[in-house]
């Protein structure tokens, strides 16, 4: 089935008989990620990342907000899929106020559609070239370098911080906290440094 067809599949389409359960384990495994609810995925965060994945470049990730908790940033996050959508020609119409009120099925219903369409476009074959932590955390890097000061922690801190790798070992995670701030500071001293000099 082309990419274009599938924004018409129909409620009957097999693509909505794919188990919360599958969901949730081709979300983690292709993002690595923890998601133990399909509504965890309500932000929209986690659709922005699976639409990069396929369309590598096309979601402007430094809009993406990963620890989006209120119903305003999170529909923020729709608007860059809707924004991805329009560019890439999907008619595809977006339940975002449902979305965001974190009701299981039409999560699910969504999260299924998508799960169709990425396999579609990319033919069930995962892009072994993509880094979904390092992209989070360049989304978060590239948003403050935007211009935004809110201190924000990935997905990826709040996911991942607290699994243990393969030996049992902890892993150390970069917390994109520490990014943001730092790289906040150095803009502010760069700034100053170049008042100073033009004076």
């Amino acid at each position: 089935m082309a990419a274009a067809a599938v924004a018409n599949i129909g409620l009957m389409d097999s693509a909505y008989f794919v188990g919360r359960g599958e969901i949730l384990s081709w979300i983690n495994a292709t993002l690595q990620l923890s998601l133990a609810k399909v509504e965890e995925a309500a932000s929209g965060a986690v659709q922005c990342q699976l639409l990069d994945m396929v369309h590598p470049g096309v979601v402007p990730m430094h809009k993406v907000n990963f620890d989006a908790k209120t119903e305003y940033d999170m529909i923020q996050n729709y608007k860059v899929i809707q924004h991805v959508f329009n560019k890439l020609r999907i008619n595809k119409n977006i339940e975002v106020n449902r979305l965001v009120k974190g009701r299981p099925l039409d999560n699910l219903e969504f999260l299924q559609w998508l799960k169709r369409y990425c396999d579609a476009v990319n033919g069930r074959i995962m892009n072994e070239n993509y880094n979904p932590a390092e992209r989070r955390s360049k989304g978060c890097k590239e948003r403050n370098h935007k211009g935004s000061n809110k201190s924000s922690k990935s997905l990826q801190a709040n996911r991942l911080s607290s699994a243990n790798s393969a030996d049992g070992a902890p892993t150390t995670e970069k917390v994109c906290i520490s990014t943001v701030m730092e790289d906040h500071y150095m803009e502010q001293i760069q700034q100053l440094s170049e008042k100073a000099s033009s004076e």
